[in-house]
């Protein structure tokens, strides 16, 4: 049985009454390294509080559940003072004994939904991301105890750090970790916080779709195949494509069909959207139509390797991985400075909606166009479609009305 702390002005009730109502909780038991329980004198029944470290220099507390100053103990609502010791340790620390395990904090629910993510085959990157601008306070803090007030001002924060679009997306990783950590642990109740302190930015749904022309995205390509071969052939593929880089990374040796007037490449989906199937998407393949040019700097770079290699490395021979982002983000911005533009607005994403854009103009039927890059209808006409007119002046132009038919051409009057 567990050591019971003895306090004599907190044990019994005629010795708590006896205390001054105050605000400020009294000092209690020490329960164990880093762990306490409080007392709050109300004008009725008082309020048992615990209080524990955070690992970090800090503490949190929470109210446990009401003092039988005036009611009698129910063990769950009201509780007495060794009572209040028992839900005060099983809160901070857990008791195996009982079953019960310490409260989730954040980085342990981070570290849960990372688990999960890879045994759906989905990006870990999720849960690695929001680590990278979590305060280590807020990283120690059970998600029990989280409120809506400091996620919100934690969120507040990075918006000198980021586009609020990239911030969203940011907190959705976040909030996905700590609805996974609400499935597992019923003591979670406070899902509001979350769904309030990290609800989506206003006016942030605009994505950065920057096109570039023709000549400006084989800029981009020659400028990559300079900087870095093996660099260049992820880019020229990105831009022959219009792939998202994740999926073009996971392209394998046997993807390849290096056919003398008719290439392709059978590109891995990407799995976007969620779903319980996810590891089932990655797997499927969709055939994608690449230039002859393409193809065989791709059969040149993947001569020898086995036919489940990776069909794009990166100049050591490695693999780009899941974020090929993260590896080569540096060496984009040099080659978008190079050739004029901003990487603050250009990123190679802009390849795949240049892409879309070329199809589109080219009278390519839209259906098409979405299955050729992986996305679905409604989302290309609701994310293309004003970019549509801006680059379609001369197609545009030629069905305007003439003020005058062209000189040499008869008018031909309508039978009335």
């Amino acid at each position: 049985m567990a050591r019971k702390v003895r306090h004599s002005a907190l044990e019994s009730r005629s010795a708590r009454l006896k205390l001054q109502v105050r605000r400020k909780p009294y000092p209690g038991a020490s329960l164990a390294r880093g762990v306490s329980l409080l007392y709050r004198r109300n004008r009725t029944n008082g309020a048992w509080v615990v209080k524990a470290s955070d690992g970090h220099g800090a503490y949190w507390t929470k109210r446990i559940a009401d003092a039988d100053d005036y009611a009698d103990s129910d063990g769950k609502d009201v509780m007495t003072f060794f009572q209040a010791q028992d839900a005060a340790k099983r809160l901070a620390r857990g008791d195996p004994g009982t079953g019960d395990t310490a409260p989730v904090t954040v980085d342990g629910a981070l570290t849960a939904y990372e688990s999960d993510l890879k045994a759906r085959s989905a990006n870990p990157y999720n849960a690695q991301w929001p680590r990278v601008h979590l305060t280590s306070v807020l990283l120690a803090k059970p998600v029990a105890l989280l409120t809506s007030n400091e996620l919100q001002k934690w969120r507040d924060g990075l918006l000198t750090k980021m586009a609020p679009s990239t911030l969203n997306r940011l907190s959705g990783c976040l909030c996905a970790a700590l609805e996974v950590a609400a499935q597992h642990d019923q003591r979670i109740q406070n899902k509001r916080a979350w769904d309030v302190g990290l609800a989506g930015l206003p006016d942030a749904q605009q994505a950065r779709n920057v096109i570039l022309s023709d000549q400006k995205v084989r800029e981009f390509v020659l400028t990559a195949y300079a900087l870095d071969h093996k660099l260049g052939l992820l880019t020229d593929t990105l831009a022959i494509t219009g792939a998202r880089p994740s999926q073009a990374a996971r392209l394998r040796v046997a993807d390849l069909d290096a056919h003398p007037v008719r290439p392709k490449v059978s590109m891995p989906k990407s799995a976007k959207g969620g779903g319980r199937n996810r590891a089932k998407k990655r797997h499927e393949r969709y055939s994608v139509p690449i230039t002859v040019q393409l193809a065989a700097e791709l059969r040149k770079s993947s001569k020898g390797h086995a036919d489940d290699a990776p069909l794009l490395l990166q100049s050591d021979g490695t693999p780009w991985g899941d974020n090929p982002g993260q590896t080569y983000h540096r060496q984009i911005d040099k080659i978008v400075t190079a050739i004029g533009l901003d990487p603050a607005i250009v990123t190679v994403y802009a390849l795949r909606h240049s892409s879309i854009v070329r199809m589109l103009l080219q009278n390519i039927p839209i259906r098409l166009v979405a299955s050729l890059h992986n996305t679905s209808v409604a989302m290309i006409e609701r994310t293309y479609s004003k970019y549509i007119t801006e680059h379609s002046d001369d197609i545009s132009r030629r069905a305007l009305l003439q003020d005058e038919p062209p000189s040499g051409e008869k008018v031909v009057a309508l039978a009335s």
